[in-house]
């Protein structure tokens, strides 16, 4: 089945993990678990959207879809989109109903990371270290979440976007995406991201990434052990 498209296989990986998830031990689940107050009632749909993130409730399937959706901004993870998102990772944490999350974006990049304007406009350095917090936060959400997260990865990947991937359980990517720790290219070392790359990868992969900045394809990828798999986006 590696053989289909990208959203084939998601399909197909999130049905898997579905079938192996239901014999899974219940305190699997608890060891993950991140107690959260949530606000269920609010997102209680099978599907809602706003400006930044949409989500699709797959009742019969029991998969949850996270979609990012700025492309304009190259789905940049903005102090809003981190907001939105982890008021989502939330509910879908507490949420028995759902076996599976995918995390995927619209346009040609899955997330270009910070939002660099968002970022300079800072008047006090407590206002971004308080965003790097914000951020953290919601990667640790994704690392704990009682179910499997798969990244669904189209496009370009940087930065932080590149520490979501990372952050995932799974993670299938298209052929044509690209994965790099890039911010040593704009004067900001990717300490954050950094540790959740090298969670992932071999130490010195890592390091190469991240002191020289450079994008890898998703066959150096698979092959640092960032993704599990490249197919074919069509």
């Amino acid at each position: 089945w590696f053989r289909l498209p990208l959203t084939g296989v998601i399909v197909q990986l999130s049905l898997m993990m579905i079938n192996k998830v239901c014999i899974l031990p219940r305190h699997w689940f608890n060891s993950r678990v991140v107690k959260h107050t949530t606000r269920r009632a609010s997102l209680s749909s099978s599907s809602c959207c706003d400006e930044l993130i949409s989500r699709y409730d797959d009742t019969v399937n029991s998969v949850t879809t996270l979609t990012l959706n700025n492309p304009k901004k190259y789905n940049v993870l903005s102090s809003a989109v981190l907001d939105a998102m982890q008021l989502q990772l939330d509910d879908i944490a507490a949420n028995d109903s759902i076996s599976v999350l995918v995390i995927r974006s619209t346009g040609n990049a899955f997330s270009a990371g910070h939002d660099l304007k968002e970022i300079h406009a800072h008047g006090t350095n407590e206002e971004t270290v308080a965003l790097f917090q914000k951020c953290s936060k919601l990667m640790m959400s994704v690392n704990k979440l009682p179910q499997p997260v798969i990244a669904s990865v189209q496009g370009i990947a940087t930065a932080a976007g590149c520490q979501l991937v990372a952050s995932c359980d799974l993670a299938v990517a298209a052929n044509e995406a690209t994965f790099g720790v890039s911010g040593i290219n704009v004067g900001l070392f990717c300490s954050t991201p950094a540790v959740a790359l090298s969670r992932n990868v071999h130490a010195k992969q890592a390091m190469h990434m991240l002191l020289t900045g450079d994008l890898i394809s998703s066959e150096q990828a698979v092959a640092y052990g960032l993704i599990n798999k490249a197919v074919s986006m069509d």
